[in-house]
């Protein structure tokens, strides 16, 4: 009889202990968390306080504090660490994933400085490994009280991808697969950006039909952008695209909306950042994807007026005040 799949989740945040809280159902899963006492907690009173409250989590989920034992035990290995930790992360566990495992990314930023995206960093510190990401319209919380939803998970190999469905799916968590690992991987990033500006809408009280201008036009320029970057335009009508966007934009338990709506409250960037208590992708992505504008010579309004607040050389008003000033073109000039 064949062994059974492990699953190994690194990174105990509110989506590594869904996801695998998820696979847990289906198939053998260990989940990596760096501090001991949330690793300790998940393993004897399978809970994760800091992250989903008291929500219960499968009896059988394992956890460990032990980063290479992790590593060691993987048959898939999914990356949920903050964007900035991927290379890090997985450099001290280089010698210990055994060759042509499956390495599936949950991350939705770029690694400062090198601009890479999450996949890409992690095919540089694990060549030879099959390389994707499971995304889309998920807001952790509603996942873990059982609500349903869908996600999908993007690899060149759709054989691969085709094997990794069965593991994360449930009867309420429906998993898609695409190809277009670019496409799927650029809405989780640019959503968040888009987010934040929906945050600040709301803190602004700028009305519904602000709002339904920002997700609209936000989506454009995402969409904009991954085009030229080499990405299926179709991808961003779909769940990782649009469907992401919505969810994050609209959700008040999304990370990026609540730091733009306290950005409209006046808070500062750092005071914003640090009553969140968690990380909001967003703000340090919005920089970076203006110097991919610039590269790939993309419009991308909406974006530079969050990184403008971001950065702290303009305010949530002023962002506004600016978006009224961009001159309208033609419609269909948005996608």
């Amino acid at each position: 009889m064949a062994r059974a799949v492990r699953v190994v989740v690194l990174g105990s945040g509110s989506w590594g202990t869904t996801i695998a809280s998820l696979s847990a159902r289906n198939t053998p899963t260990t989940l990596w968390a760096r501090n001991d006492d949330i690793a300790r907690e998940i393993d004897t009173e399978h809970r994760n306080r800091r992250y989903l409250g008291e929500r219960p989590l499968p009896q059988g989920l394992r956890a460990t504090s032990d980063l290479e034992e992790a590593a060691r035990e993987a048959d898939v290995l999914v990356v949920g660490v903050p964007s900035h930790a991927v290379r890090k992360t997985l450099e001290q566990v280089v010698d210990e994933i055994r060759a042509w495992v499956p390495v599936v990314s949950l991350v939705k930023g770029l690694e400062p400085g090198t601009r890479l995206r999450p996949t890409e960093v992690i095919a540089e510190c694990l060549p030879g490994h099959p390389v994707g990401l499971l995304a889309g319209p998920n807001i952790a919380g509603e996942i873990a009280d059982g609500m349903a939803a869908a996600s999908v998970v993007a690899m060149q190999d759709e054989a691969v991808s085709a094997a990794l469905q069965p593991l994360f799916a449930t009867s309420l968590f429906r998993v898609y697969r695409n190809t277009d690992v670019l496409g799927c991987e650029l809405g989780g990033i640019l959503k968040n950006i888009v987010a934040i500006a929906a945050g600040m809408a709301e803190g602004l009280s700028v009305g519904d039909n602000t709002r339904a201008m920002v997700l609209s036009r936000g989506l454009a320029e995402m969409t904009r952008l991954g085009e030229a970057m080499g990405a299926d335009p179709r991808t961003f009508a779909g769940l990782t695209g649009m469907g992401d966007l919505i969810a994050t934009c609209t959700s008040p338990s999304s990370r990026d909306r609540r730091v733009g709506e306290a950005l409209a409250r006046g808070l500062s960037i750092d005071e914003a950042v640090e009553a969140l208590g968690q990380v909001a992708e967003g703000v340090k992505t919005a920089p970076t994807v203006m110097e991919l504008a610039r590269e790939y010579g993309v419009e991308m309004p909406i974006a530079a007026e969050v990184a403008a607040v971001v950065t702290g050389k303009s305010t949530p008003t002023d962002a506004y005040r600016g978006l009224r000033r961009v001159t309208p073109g033609d419609e269909k000039d948005i996608v």
